[in-house]
């Protein structure tokens, strides 16, 4: 094991020395939160894979593949049709807005105070999506160094947090490109082979498993339809995914690149099941799916190839949760406390947005490495920030890029509405049921269209502004939306 130790221990120090290398960069906001709105095709191709495929994707895939066979890809392939569905029809009008969160697009489209509201529901879904990936640290450490879990999860979450804070989306955007390296290179280039051969071949995983694990619908139909609801829509408007739109050098880039993007998923998405599906050929009776993946990487593998297949899962983990925990404190600081400060005028001065920012990722870091310790079910956690993010955010969000005649009011209904709903749904029929975010997104539409029709039209001033930004024809702004001074 010391030559798979080396390999992760070398590794992680070469995540640090990147964070270090991002804070030389990191000397503005723009810098700082959306890497200066620089990346080029390939950079952004890179990094947008990373964030969207973390442990969810690599440890939770490879176990719907064990539990159902090729159809357990269904859950990943349908976060790649969300990426591709984003990248084509709405990343170039997306980086085209200049902004640093969904909060300000509200309230840029609808001229009101859609923010805070919007920013908590927000801040609710990315805090989870940090948290869930947090808890994977526990998996992977366990696997290498047969750690306590707490120790596993504050070891794990430490690392991503100083780097993070250190530089921002910089750091963030070069540790991912490694992520992005480590992965393909781990999961598809030598993992799925060495899988597919230990188990006999394609023949061989036929003949000793039931035809269902080969039957692309075999999870059943209303499992996909929630995936498509919750994760492809999930795609369309999580803060965490726009925040690498806005790092776009241009619309092109983020339409092409994010394209690129999409169809890695869906490629990553079958060798995920595929690899499962071996997994159950060689060990049947395992105790949990999930741990499909840590068993055929610990038992199959050779020396240096394990390590380099579990630096690609704590890879996948690592990049969900920096770029998870750069949108919590991005819309922590400037979708929810800037706001409140100017709302109350606590303070006159300008102040240091970077310090600020970085302060808010440690803040926030902290948070969500504690909270990790305290949780147990992971899929839970998850569950409830995708219902409140699509149960609150979409219908307000797509239907501000496509109604012209949805209103500040509308949305507001619609966030609130949407939200108290699913939480309610939630605690009716439970956490993991399809119900809440079915009816709940029912609510959130009924809510808008009836509150903003019964209202007075967005003024027209507003949605003009709302029309330049969106053609790229104003200017980025110099400073926050609702500053600390007015």
């Amino acid at each position: 094991m010391a030559v798979d130790y080396s390999v992760i221990v070398l590794y992680l120090a070469g995540m640090l020395a990147m964070g270090w290398w991002g804070m030389r960069r990191a000397k503005s906001k723009s810098e700082f939160l959306v890497a200066g709105r620089r990346l080029g095709p390939a950079m952004y191709s890179g990094t947008m894979a990373a964030i969207v495929l973390g442990g969810a994707s690599t440890i939770g895939g490879v176990g719907l593949g064990y539990q159902y066979g090729l159809s357990g890809a269904w859950m990943v392939f349908t976060i790649g049709l969300g990426l591709l569905a984003l990248s084509v029809f709405f990343s170039a009008r997306i980086a085209r807005l200049k902004v640093y969160t969904v909060s300000e697009m509200l309230d840029l489209r609808y001229g009101g105070r859609a923010g805070v509201i919007s920013g908590v529901v927000m801040w609710a879904y990315t805090l989870m999506l940090a948290v869930t990936s947090t808890i994977a640290y526990a998996t992977i450490f366990d696997v290498l160094f047969d750690l306590n879990r707490t120790v596993a999860i504050i070891l794990g979450g430490a690392i991503v947090v100083a780097y993070s804070t250190l530089g921002g989306m910089w750091s963030i955007t070069l540790t991912d490109m490694v992520q992005f390296v480590v992965k393909t290179i781990g999961v598809l280039l030598l993992l799925l082979p060495i899988a597919v051969v230990k188990a006999g071949g394609f023949s061989e995983m036929k003949a000793k498993l039931p035809t269902s694990y080969f039957d692309p619908l075999g999870i059943g139909g209303e499992t996909i339809f929630t995936y498509v609801l919750i994760y492809t829509f999930g795609m369309l408007i999580g803060q965490d995914i726009w925040q690498r739109v806005f790092t776009a050098r241009s619309d092109r880039t983020a339409r092409y690149g994010g394209t690129v993007a999409g169809t890695y998923c869906l490629v990553y998405a079958l060798a995920g099941a595929v690899i499962g599906t071996a997994a159950k050929v060689m060990y049947p009776k395992l105790g949990s799916p999930d741990d499909a993946f840590a068993t055929i990487v610990k038992d199959e593998l050779p020396i240096g190839v394990r390590g380099l297949v579990l630096a690609a899962a704590l890879a996948a983990v690592m990049s969900t949760s920096s770029g998870a925990l750069i949108a919590c404190a991005t819309v922590a600081n400037n979708d929810i406390w800037s706001r409140l400060r100017g709302i109350v005028k606590r303070s006159g001065e300008e102040h240091d947005e970077v310090k600020g920012n970085r302060a808010f990722i440690l803040i926030m870091g902290v948070g969500v490495i504690c909270t990790a310790i305290a949780l147990n079910n992971v899929v839970e956690a998850l569950t409830v920030a995708y219902n409140l993010l699509v149960g609150g955010l979409l219908v307000p969000i797509l239907g501000g890029l496509l109604w012209k005649r949805g209103t500040v009011q509308g949305a507001l209904a619609a966030v609130i509405v949407g939200g108290l709903a699913v939480i309610g749904l939630m605690a009716g029929y439970g956490i993991l049921a399809n119900e809440p975010v079915y009816y709940g997104l029912l609510a959130s539409l009924a809510a808008y269209v009836v509150v903003s029709l019964a209202t007075k039209p967005t003024d027209e001033a507003v949605l003009a502004a709302w029309r330049d930004r969106l053609a790229g024809r104003a200017p980025e702004p110099v400073s926050e939306p609702v500053p600390a001074h007015q």
